[in-house]
């Protein structure tokens, strides 16, 4: 990354944390225009496999997919310390410099499919790989796990949000896994199913242990590790936030319903159609112990014409998060370029609880906000909830609680 690109999006995240939301999306904005060039200079030589499986021409009459042929299936089927050096260990005057390791080449983008196995099941995933410049130390880069909606696949998903895109231009690793046909039949995260949603167990150990893998093989930040979903992959977002709030730093949840809002079929079909009640998490308050102290950094999307899952549940997502007595939120109307107007809230981080960010899309239906018409599920018109997303995750990194060591 280059001094400039440095510089903005170290801006983009002091205006984040003083409240100036739109300013940092400008600054966020400049900065990828001129981080995409740096990128696509950096990835010269490399091959048009991605290019043509993620951003392959449209028809010329393509037009957004946002409403499935049957709406039911869409949702159910950094740390240091100091220490001690030891008895004679050599002093640091005496100890050879060692050079940080840097890349001798530059490396191309990557776009891969792989395979993962953990307690008998696997999953099979695609992985986004950003390039890299020559002769520039090896960092550590973020990584967003991408959890597709119902019927979706990972490369459905990646050619909708244009996650990849962004991505590139912002050295984050982007890991997309895909439900299998045999664990729900509409290829959704069962997140309506009590199984699924309890750390260690089900489909939340499965994503984390995938996550974790991926990590230690490409070099990911263990602070700046996010998860973002679409719809029954938005719900499974939010279980995995509340379960893991040590592995995620932040949990982007769009057009979703809050962890235990549902615990069978039945009750999933009632809270899509109506909403979620008043206490949503009670269901799961026995197989978790997340607080909303303990709960991640949150940011939600939600369209309030949305004839699929209730906007009801994006304001109870928001509502479990901020807890029982929010401080007063800034409230900001505005619209996107092509004229889509939002109302976003924000609740600052207070003692016992972290930043949440609440885009109520005025007119927005069951579809990823700002999205491309490559993909399904997507709103072209909104506003750039993938950008929003990235900005809000990486002004959030995971700040763990100190360790008492015996």
């Amino acid at each position: 990354m280059n001094n400039l690109f440095q510089k903005l999006m170290t801006e983009a995240t002091k205006l984040t944390h003083s409240g100036q939301l739109q300013a940092a999306t400008d600054a966020i904005q400049r900065a990828l225009r001129g981080a995409t060039e740096a990128a696509q200079t950096a990835a010269s030589q490399a091959t048009s496999a991605f290019e043509s499986s993620t951003r392959a021409k449209p028809e010329p009459n393509a037009t957004a997919r946002t409403t499935p042929p049957d709406n039911t299936s869409v949702v159910l089927d950094g740390c240091t310390r100091m220490v001690d050096t030891p008895a004679g260990a050599p002093a640091e005057a005496d100890m050879a410099y060692v050079a940080p390791d840097v890349d001798t080449e530059a490396l191309p983008e990557q776009w891969t499919d792989g395979s993962f196995t953990h307690q008998g099941r696997t999953l099979d995933y695609k992985l986004y790989v950003p390039p890299s410049a020559a002769g520039l130390a090896i960092t550590p880069r973020p990584l967003v796990l991408m959890l597709h909606g119902c019927t979706q696949d990972p490369a459905d998903f990646a050619a909708g949000t244009q996650m990849n895109t962004l991505a590139r231009a912002l050295g984050v690793v982007v890991l997309y896994p895909a439900q299998t046909q045999h664990a729900n039949a509409q290829r959704c995260w069962n997140w309506f199913k009590p199984q699924h949603q309890q750390r260690d167990r089900g489909e939340p150990a499965l994503l984390v242990a995938l996550t974790e893998s991926v990590m230690a093989e490409n070099h990911v930040d263990p602070a700046r590790v996010y998860v973002a979903g679409l719809s029954a992959g938005g719900a499974m977002a939010d279980i995995l936030g509340r379960c893991y709030p040590d592995v995620f730093a932040g949990v982007g949840v769009h057009s979703g319903l809050p962890s235990g809002a549902a615990t069978d079929v039945m009750a999933a079909l009632s809270v899509m159609r109506s909403g979620a009640g008043a206490t949503p998490h009670a269901a799961a308050s026995s197989t978790s112990s997340t607080t909303t102290a303990s709960m991640p950094p949150l940011i939600v999307f939600h369209g309030d014409a949305d004839s699929t899952v209730n906007p009801r549940n994006g304001d109870a997502v928001v509502d479990a998060a901020v807890g029982a007595n929010p401080s007063t939120p800034r409230i900001a109307e505005g619209s996107s370029t092509a004229g889509q107007r939002f109302t976003r809230t924000v609740y600052a981080a207070a003692p016992g609880r972290n930043t949440v960010e609440h885009w109520r899309l005025h007119g927005g239906g069951h579809a990823w906000s700002g999205g491309s018409s490559r993909g399904s599920f997507t709103q072209p018109n909104g506003a750039d909830a993938s950008a929003e997303m990235l900005r809000f995750f990486l002004a959030h990194p995971l700040r763990r609680e100190p360790v008492a060591v015996q």
